[in-house]
């Protein structure tokens, strides 16, 4: 048994002071006395978190998912748990088929190893592409788009958690209703030009969720409400880059507003996280990362550089959310979104002890996960 003491504890719905929390690979309870002998760690008034959940992310020091490679997980996973992630969906992008497969198998081959390694757990896969539309490609490469088909997905369903695609592109919906109705895979729309009524009518068929909302996407507008007024008029669950550059951060409380619990922070992080300003290749295509934005060479915006823990700070430094608030968006709610918050995403008794102590400025100090301490600053 383990003892967390002088922390500020982050629990779903308050912030709790003078309290231990205790651990062992499991959460084992909240009290106010440290029984006799068991390891402590002194949290010294800091705060002490839920690990983070990060169900978008491309890329992290130089790496990328579509490298296939298992190498290139493992760095990942290994960088993003010292910004205090400890579950991730690795995702792949609009590259050839065949790549995507071995990124998909790549993935697979780990996810068991990944419970025990040194970094963040693989939780599956999520898909961006290769099924969505053109006129809303964004980085993606549009040599590689695919019209929606359930039996690939069907084919790796063990380790896609979501799938992103444009349903406008799949004709009466057919592909979308077999991938409902023959697999667990959630389905999310995203680089679409949909209509609301289509989009709507997605949400009727099979989509439960929105990638990286209000980005490559057909914009709200007085006569037509788009994909982004079918996501604020429909229960689906939704991403938000929160970088501060890829939506504004008066949508921060608009948002948190119309979502709640379904709203969840990711990074969209591309293999340019972690490392300083440059030229890089994301899917083959080269971008250019200078400060807090992400380009291909004719302009176009890619994904972020964006740290989650410090996509936490961005919103609650830029907004009226509480601060357990924001860390719900950035582990429970991703949690909860892709059906593992059973036993992650946050502070409760019988859930995994995946626990991160941070600063005042969201600074991770120390990432448990499993109740084994991986990382300390």
């Amino acid at each position: 048994m383990k003892a967390i003491i002088n922390g500020k504890l982050i629990l779903k719905d308050r912030i709790l002071e003078g309290k231990t929390l205790l651990y062992s690979d499991k959460i084992e309870g909240i009290v106010d006395e440290v029984p006799k002998e068991v390891e402590i760690i002194d949290a010294k008034g800091n705060y002490v978190a839920p690990g983070l959940i990060d169900i978008h992310i491309h890329g992290y020091l130089g790496c990328d998912v579509c490298d296939a490679s298992k190498d290139s997980i493992k760095t990942i996973a290994s960088g993003i748990m010292k910004n205090g992630v400890t579950g991730f969906l690795p995702t792949t992008m609009t590259v050839s088929l065949a790549t995507i497969k071995k990124s998909l198998q790549v993935c697979r081959d780990l996810k068991e190893d990944s419970k025990t390694w040194d970094g963040a757990c693989i939780l599956g896969v999520h898909a961006e592409g290769p099924f969505i539309n053109p006129k809303k490609k964004g980085a993606q490469d549009e040599k590689y788009i695919l019209k929606p088909d359930a039996n690939f997905v069907k084919e790796y369903q063990d380790i896609i958690k979501i799938i992103t695609l444009a349903p406008e592109m799949d004709d009466d919906y057919k592909e979308i209703s077999k991938m409902r109705k023959e697999t667990d895979v959630i389905i999310s729309m995203g680089h679409s030009d949909a209509t609301y009524q289509e989009a709507l009518n997605s949400t009727y068929v099979g989509v439960r969720h929105a990638t990286h909302t209000f980005n490559a996407m057909s914009p709200l507008n007085q006569r037509n409400p788009g994909v982004v007024g079918a996501i604020m008029n429909s229960d689906v669950t939704c991403e938000l880059i929160v970088d501060t550059f890829h939506i504004h951060p008066a949508l921060y409380d608009i948002m948190f507003k119309l979502k709640g619990e379904k709203l969840c922070f990711i990074t969209d992080c591309l293999p340019a996280g972690g490392l300083p300003d440059g030229e890089y290749t994301l899917g083959g295509e080269k971008f250019i990362s200078k400060g807090i934005e992400c380009r291909l060479l004719d302009g176009t915006i890619a994904g972020s550089i964006l740290k989650l823990n410090k996509g936490i700070l961005n919103v609650y430094t830029n907004s009226t959310i509480p601060l357990y608030e924001c860390v719900n968006c950035a582990s429970l709610n991703p949690a909860r979104a892709i059906g593992v918050d059973k036993y992650k995403g946050s502070i409760e008794i019988g859930k995994d002890a995946d626990i991160i102590i941070v600063d005042n400025e969201f600074n991770v100090l120390k990432t448990i996960i499993g109740g084994n301490v991986k990382y300390e600053a």
